[in-house]
């Protein structure tokens, strides 16, 4: 992936300038033009210094987002102009290419484009749905209470990803030491193991496979870190593929001990994004544009597009989602109420509570799931490897002894 600046006209004749993120020249073009960018300019983003180059490839976390947003609605609130408030924070940046992002919108902003098409320039860093609600809030002139809101909802964010993460981690370090003792094992105690049998002495299966490995781990370990990098690449390769990404987020719903908070994870973020956008005046149908994509799962992704064709031709948002099979009949339900008593945001924020208190107590729970069936895992794979050693010792003891 290459960085490529760039400078634009939008459809009102002002110039944008700004970076984005493509595989190709022609890719990049393509992208701004179909966001609606006359191409004045591109080129690659070349840099003098290893420093400047990483600085340049960093990424926007969650957390920068909140705090950028939270900052700012305090200094619009506090009576500072918006230009001036954008300067400031781009000094004060911690993250490098936010750091920059900002300093370029604050010239943007200086020079007459609106805030809104500021950041449109920047969309590895600012999503459509944090796009649409800066939007609402300018023409609405409520933009500190916009910011504020998004600060929220990035926080609730981030707040579920933790939780997931914290579920993870627990299981991924422990599998990880015992990783490490096998390999020790393999490597260091079966051969020594191996030089105190008698020679000529018949090994049964398990002692010939775990044999088998430790020889190919020790006389061709580079086979087995190309294997491993090439598994690796072909994963994330396909991965990123629409067909792969659909066929994980598939796969995540149907985990074991982990798909039933994945789940759950997935459709609090919904419910909270769509209220958020919703109670901020954004239209349901470019709410559901934006919320769809927000949450990152390309069934939930579908299924609210499918919503929004069919409201298109009059229907209402909650059969297509009952039909879809990812939402719960109780947020299906919700939905239903909250068109017909013209309470969806409230609702929806209401089942978004829910779910995220849901989140947190699976979050909780998982450790005492979790931890006994790791030790058993754990113990029958070292246990597979003390019985194959010491079985030719009891062969040989037996066939002494007859």
């Amino acid at each position: 992936m290459e960085i490529y600046s760039y400078e634009v006209v939008d459809s009102s004749g002002r110039m944008l300038a700004g970076e984005i993120e493509a595989d190709e020249e022609w890719v990049a073009i393509e992208s701004l033009q179909k966001r609606g960018f006359t191409v004045l300019d591109i080129k690659t983003a070349r840099t003098s210094s290893f420093s400047t180059l990483f600085r340049s490839r960093s990424r926007v976390s969650i957390g920068d987002l909140s705090l950028f947003s939270r900052e700012l609605a305090a200094s619009l609130e506090a009576g500072i102009p918006l230009t001036r408030s954008l300067f400031t924070l781009s000094q004060q940046a911690v993250n490098p290419a936010l750091q920059e992002a900002l300093g370029q919108i604050a010239h943007n902003v200086e020079s007459g484009v609106g805030f809104a098409d500021s950041l449109d320039a920047y969309p590895d860093i600012f999503s459509s749905f944090y796009l649409n609600m800066v939007r609402s809030g300018e023409l609405g002139g409520s933009l500190a209470e916009a910011l504020q809101n998004l600060s929220e909802q990035l926080e609730k964010s981030k707040f579920l990803r933790d939780q997931v993460r914290s579920a993870v981690i627990y299981p991924a370090v422990v599998l990880s030491f015992a990783l490490i003792v096998v390999l020790a094992m393999v490597l260091f105690i079966v051969p020594v193991f191996m030089n105190l049998l008698p020679a000529g002495v018949s090994l049964p299966w398990p002692t010939r496979i775990v044999l088998g490995i430790s020889d190919s781990l020790r006389h061709g370990w580079y086979f087995w870190v190309l294997g491993a990098i090439a598994v690796v690449l072909g994963i994330r390769i396909y991965l990123r593929s629409p067909g792969g990404t659909r066929t994980w987020d598939q796969v995540k719903f149907r985990l074991p001990v982990f798909g039933n908070l994945v789940h759950r994870v997935t459709i609090a973020r919904f419910c909270r994004t769509l209220a958020t956008l919703l109670a901020g005046g954004i239209p349901l149908l470019q709410a559901l544009e934006s919320a769809g994509p927000a949450v990152g799962n390309t069934l939930i992704a579908d299924a609210v597009k499918e919503a929004g064709e069919e409201i298109q031709q009059g229907k209402d948002i909650a059969t297509p989602l009952k039909e879809s099979g990812v939402f719960p009949p109780l947020v299906v339900q919700m939905v239903a109420v909250g068109e017909e008593t013209g309470s969806l945001p409230y609702l929806l924020k209401k089942m978004a509570e829910f779910y995220e208190a849901e989140v947190e107590a699976l979050t909780k729970g998982l450790t005492s799931v979790i931890e006994p069936i790791l030790l058993i895992v754990i113990g029958l794979i070292i246990g597979f490897l003390v019985i194959a050693m010491y079985l030719p010792m009891f062969v040989t003891i037996t066939t002494i002894g007859g």
